[in-house]
């Protein structure tokens, strides 16, 4: 958001009122009220009362969300015997560094550092429509009529931000850049557990983060803007004491504090090594995951990284070329990163999507060697924060159709992940309506649902 130019604000002098609101309004609009269900939340004292039965492993996540579906076969469950009508470019899958593992030959660096991840081949829930299969991937929950989940990044805003005495001013809930959609946002918790979306691109410099980087405004002017308005404010001086003021007031400094102190230096890559911001690659991508690891290193809980591209209906190995050398370098550097920092230990790393590509490729026009949509069987890797490296669970048929051992459902995989942050799955949550609504619908049994269980192969 944009805020005033100073000969707007001097065009006004002599009508006090006006000048004042267009000084608060610019400033505020642009730092405080965009992010204002985040900064009203601090300070409240409301506790969730369900406490884990188990002691957390992780602290934070890291959501890596290939937005669209990658396609299992070309990344991390290859089907070299398939034939070229399902593995197209793709038919010399390699050895990764723990023993019986291969994954796409387009992940080079990724096969390296497999005793840090594990590979879940047999995700399945069946629905190829984006909004259906996103809203179950990203909620962990069946679409139930008359109810709207909210997003594990939600509850976990939730759990161990605003409702548990989070004092960080950066959100508990970070998307990197936009948010991929209301099924990633908050549902019946409410705005307050939104993710803030920081927009920009973090492999610009600087990096404009929305309401906290501005292009072309300098710290010396915005703690002039600071001066100004504390000088114009009459009427806060006034009503001190007020709830209203004091809060507001107190906003106000979380956002300064926000633009001009520490936290904003979390969101300088500028400062990182040249070396290292290659090693993930000077991509949108690349850059997001660096920026992913100084968020958690700050103590943020929950990070996505929204990676939209993957949905790739046409000219599929096309896109492919470029997409896979990113996702190998960001994804390894990252892994690699924040285990010489000793974060990884209790950092969750997530990667995946909503779903799969169809393992057959269709060579016919318009498509010329697409994939489209499959939520029958698909793969995703979960690292750190307490599950176990080189592991694979689940395994699909020869050409990839299908899961024929051990299948994961999104709600075993996102109640395993809250069993490693300490959050109890069969825990629940508030509603609106006073109804009882349940962190993982695996507690629900009301709702008919078919899991292969959490994951207790790697955790």
């Amino acid at each position: 958001m944009s805020t005033p130019d100073p000969s707007y604000v001097e065009a006004l002098i002599g009508r006090p009122i006006s000048r004042r609101r267009a000084v608060r309004d610019g400033l505020l609009a642009g730092v405080g009220l965009l992010m204002g269900n985040h900064l009203t939340a601090y300070g409240r004292t409301s506790t969730p009362s369900d406490k884990a039965k188990t002691k957390a492993k992780a602290k934070s996540v890291i959501q890596v969300w290939l937005w669209g579906g990658p396609c299992h076969l070309d990344t991390f469950d290859p089907k070299p015997d398939a034939g070229y009508d399902y593995f197209g470019k793709y038919d010399k899958p390699i050895a990764t560094n723990v023993n019986g593992i291969r994954i796409g030959q387009a992940l080079p660096q990724l096969a390296k550092m497999a005793d840090k991840y594990s590979l879940l081949r047999g995700m399945t829930h069946g629905n190829n429509a984006h909004e259906v299969a996103s809203y179950m991937v990203m909620t962990g929950t069946k679409p139930v009529d008359g109810i709207v989940n909210p997003s594990v990044g939600a509850v976990l805003s939730y759990k161990k931000g605003y409702g548990a005495g989070y004092d960080g001013l950066i959100p508990p809930y970070v998307a990197l850049t936009k948010p991929q959609g209301r099924f990633s946002e908050a549902g019946f918790l409410g705005s307050k557990y939104q993710p803030f979306a920081t927009g920009g691109d973090p492999a610009k410099t600087p990096f404009a983060v929305e309401g906290v980087v501005a292009e072309g405004i300098s710290d010396v002017r915005q703690k002039n803007r600071r001066e100004l308005l504390g000088n114009l404010d009459t009427f806060a001086r006034a009503m001190e004491g007020s709830p209203v003021i004091d809060r507001m007031t107190k906003n106000q400094q979380d956002a300064y504090s926000l633009i001009l102190g520490e936290a904003k230096n979390t969101f300088d890559l500028s400062k990182e090594p040249d070396e290292l911001r290659t090693a993930y690659g000077k991509n949108t991508f690349g850059q997001s995951c660096l920026q992913a690891r100084k968020l958690v290193e700050a103590g943020v809980p929950f990070v996505t990284i929204n990676a939209p591209g993957w949905d790739t209906h046409k000219k599929h190995f096309e896109l492919m070329a470029q997409m896979l050398p990113q996702l190998d370098n960001g994804l390894s550097t990252l892994l690699k990163d924040l285990s010489e920092r000793g974060l990884l230990d209790t950092t969750i790393v997530w990667c995946g999507g909503e779903f799969g590509r169809t393992p057959k490729i269709d060579w016919s026009a318009p498509w010329n060697g697409g994939r489209s949509h499959y939520g029958k069987a698909f793969s995703h890797l979960v690292a750190g924060g307490g599950f176990k490296g080189g592991h694979v669970v689940g395994v699909t048929s020869v050409r990839g159709e299908e899961v024929v051992e051990r299948p994961v459902y999104p709600w075993d995989l996102t109640a395993s992940i809250y069993e490693q942050l300490g959050i109890d799955p069969n825990g629940t949550l508030p509603t609106p309506d006073g109804k009882t609504a349940f962190i993982s619908p695996l507690a629900d049994k009301s709702i008919k649902l078919e899991s292969g269980g959490v994951l207790r192969e790697i955790m």
